[in-house]
């Protein structure tokens, strides 16, 4: 039985209706979907996309609990503006997920992020990002893709990779100070990393 909030279709409902439509809240939006039974709850798709999603999340904790370089609220703030750039309203922590499971699916290695850092300079930002993937017979080159817009990161610095320390780091320079630049990190090589980014990160050269 569908629980109203207000007359129907108006303020929310939640729950079934006549096993016809489902209503729900989402993210703080009434949202509604037709009513679904699985044909086939444990079919092997269902099995290995759950097992995709299940290593997800066991990634992005051992990034959350790591001792040097954990996931901070700025790699959380950096997943969410990810998602935001590519006009998807999830949270910073399925924004990680999806990435991660996206690559599987592709039959492509996942990365998780956490460490992110701008330093701020006159005419230059210094970045970082730490994975554990970062390492030798891993992701051995990437690029810093950056620009004035997080939905258009035309420049490209290439990244110096540091595999005992699990970091890809870079200088931009030739930034304009008191403008606000956006990066995030893309593995290049090898291929099967391609497509496994890191958040948007974003910092304001100043003098």
């Amino acid at each position: 039985m569908a629980k109203l909030k207000a007359p129907l279709m108006s303020l929310g409902a939640s729950g079934a209706l006549g096993k016809a439509v489902v209503y729900f809240p989402w993210k703080g939006i009434d949202a509604v979907r037709e009513y679904v039974i699985p044909a086939n709850p444990k079919s092997p798709d269902q099995v290995t996309q759950r097992g995709y999603v299940t290593d997800a999340v066991a990634a992005i904790h051992t990034a959350m609990a790591d001792a040097t370089k954990p996931i901070t609220s700025t790699d959380k703030s950096a997943y969410s503006l990810w998602a935001a750039a590519l006009a998807i309203v999830m949270t910073w922590f399925n924004a990680a997920v999806r990435n991660y499971v996206d690559q599987k699916v592709a039959a492509k290695s996942p990365a998780v992020y956490r460490g992110g850092a701008t330093t701020e300079a006159s005419g230059q930002l210094a970045v970082e990002v730490y994975s554990d993937d970062i390492d030798t017979g891993k992701i051995t080159a990437g690029n810093f893709k950056h620009g004035t817009s997080k939905t258009s990161l035309i420049s490209t610095e290439a990244a110096t990779i540091t595999p005992a320390d699990h970091k890809a780091s870079a200088t931009i320079t030739g930034l304009t100070n008191g403008t606000k630049y956006y990066w995030q990190f893309q593995p290049t090589t090898p291929a099967g990393y391609v497509g496994a980014n890191s958040g948007i990160y974003y910092g304001k050269p100043h003098a």
